[in-house]
């Protein structure tokens, strides 16, 4: 971290006290055990609860319930159904979803459709959550530029890489929506160190560096880095990549007993600062 940060953090540190940042953490870690032991949870997500390590992964990255937040591409809902009623009712939740136009892919239209609807099923959690869309660089219109405090991406990296390219670009957008000072939170398959380019869009897993390549590039520094999400069990050399582990387990029956043991992939948590 450069050293006006650092000396900007521990200027702010000094004025709130230690007291005050211990009740900010504590009504953070309330709200976040609210929603996660909540009775609205998908079964088979709160499954997923012990290898991703929800209020530990994102009291690493800072989240308060007082917050605007940004999810990029939230899929399914597996983290909207603990940041939406987290940041309900002091905070706002931003669910950046896929963009649908005349060009968009068969499976975005179908995912964003299912995410809606999730979300009009349960009103009192979700009422406040406001749907986006990103896609950089054509659409970045995720939330207002300079106004949110935490950007949380998940999983995400390896696809813009190998799909669509866009993956600087994508950085790029979280800075320009991020305030001075917010944070932008990254978990991801995490590759051997000197992993080709090529071999990390084949598998899925991608290095520390390359993608803290990108947040660099995009301006962001470094702020922390966290092995809350690691699975050493994860040998990284699967014949179908990070998806041959749960949850997709993509060659069915074959070793599948073998896959479960070993759980989901080995992730990276990095915490980056917009300076």
């Amino acid at each position: 971290m450069r050293a006006s940060t650092v000396s900007a953090l521990l200027t702010i540190l000094g004025a709130l006290g230690a007291s005050a940042i211990a009740q900010m953490a504590q009504g953070a870690g309330q709200a976040l055990d609210q929603a996660i032991a909540g009775e609205h949870r998908t079964p088979a997500f709160t499954a997923r609860d012990r290898y991703r390590h929800p209020g530990e992964t994102l009291l690493f990255f800072g989240l308060r319930p007082d917050m605007h937040v940004v999810e990029v591409w939230p899929g399914a809902g597996w983290y909207a159904e603990i940041l939406a009623p987290a940041l309900r009712e002091r905070g706002r939740y931003y669910a950046a979803h896929y963009p649908i136009d005349d060009s968009s892919p068969p499976n975005w239209r179908s995912s964003r459709q299912a995410f809606l609807d999730k979300l009009a099923k349960q009103p009192a959690l979700y009422d406040r959550t406001v749907v986006t869309a990103l896609s950089a660089p054509e659409r970045v219109d995720m939330a207002p530029k300079g106004t949110v405090d935490l950007v949380l991406t998940f999983r995400n990296v390896h696809n813009w890489t190998t799909n669509y390219g866009n993956d600087q670009a994508m950085f790029h957008a979280f800075y320009d929506v991020l305030k001075p000072g917010g944070v932008l939170g990254v978990v991801e398959h995490r590759a051997r160190e000197g992993t080709g380019l090529e071999d990390m869009k084949r598998t899925g897993y991608m290095t520390e560096t390359y993608v803290i390549g990108l947040a660099q590039k995009a301006g962001f520094v470094l702020a922390a880095r966290s092995d809350v999400n690691a699975n050493p069990k994860d040998t990284k050399d699967h014949r179908a990549g990070v998806w041959t582990l749960p949850p997709t387990l993509r060659l069915g029956n074959t070793d599948r007993e073998k896959y479960l043991q070993i759980g989901e992939s080995d992730r990276m948590t990095l915490k980056f600062v917009k300076p």
